[in-house]
């Protein structure tokens, strides 16, 4: 790239050229995932360009998932999120997954019988103290480290489970062949920084970005699972379908009574 292939004539901004010829090269060039791209500095010797152009350049690429800047590295070709439907749809990141032909394996960090807390208590119905298992997985897809998940379930919904091999088996499967359905969830998502453990097991740096999937499932009307699970920021993207109703749909008007008119 050179200052050259800049038309400061255009009714293009600058910014929006730049960006351009960063795209054409990421593809003219077949620059894979963690390939370094020119930046800040680069950029502006190369093309003669203000810092304020270069980084307006760069923000949308990083917006649009095109790069990722590393603070003290560089700029690099982003890795792509993996879209998941995990809020929308009462699947399992096995499931999910293995629908896309990748592989998903789990790390067991903890599998035992435990007395529940207060709050997994709440969540699942139990008295205080109750004997919920605890699954601790670190989980990958394709062999990379995705998610770090702990779920916790009422101790007599599928006994059995202490001793199962989670290491490539789905729970929702196997909470299936125990005849137990899960009907409804409930779930939410919202961001942390990574600490220093979870970035230690998700191969981030500490204060990273992670998404916080939590999830309560019923089975009928009984809650029989509870998780949270810790996403790589850079991995993962939750997508949900939405509907809209069409205007005043489940809304009755009752008109107004005409005069001298009672009603009961």
């Amino acid at each position: 790239m050179r200052a050259e292939d800049l038309d400061r004539a255009s009714p293009l901004p600058l910014y929006h050229q730049v960006k351009q010829l960063l795209l054409a090269r990421v593809r003219a060039e077949d620059l894979g995932p963690g390939s370094r791209v020119p930046g800040d500095h680069e950029l502006c010797r190369t093309l003669a360009v203000s810092r304020s152009v270069v980084r307006q350049a760069l923000a949308e690429l990083e917006t649009e998932g095109v790069v990722e800047r590393v603070k003290g590295r560089g700029t690099f070709v982003a890795r792509p999120r993996t879209s998941e439907h995990l809020v929308d749809r009462l699947t399992g990141l096995h499931e999910e997954m293995t629908a896309r032909g990748s592989r998903v394996t789990s790390v067991v960090r903890r599998q035992e019988v435990v007395p529940a807390d207060g709050h997994v208590a709440a969540a699942l119905r139990l008295e205080a103290g109750a004997p919920v298992l605890v699954l601790e997985r670190l989980r990958h897809v394709d062999g990379e480290p995705w998610v770090l998940t702990t779920t916790h379930l009422p101790a007599d919904v599928a006994p059995d489970l202490v001793g199962e091999d989670f290491a490539e088996q789905s729970l929702y499967a196997l909470l299936a062949r125990h005849g137990v359905v899960l009907t409804h969830g409930r779930r939410s998502v919202e961001a942390v920084a990574a600490t220093d453990e979870a970035a230690a097991a998700l191969a981030v740096r500490p204060g990273e970005p992670l998404l916080v999937l939590r999830s309560t499932s019923w089975s009928g009307d009984r809650p029989v699972e509870v998780f949270v699970a810790l996403h790589r920021g850079d991995r993962s993207r939750f997508e949900v379908d939405l509907e809209r109703e069409s205007p005043g749909a489940g809304v009755v008007v009752t008109p107004a009574p005409a005069e001298g008119e009672v009603r009961p």
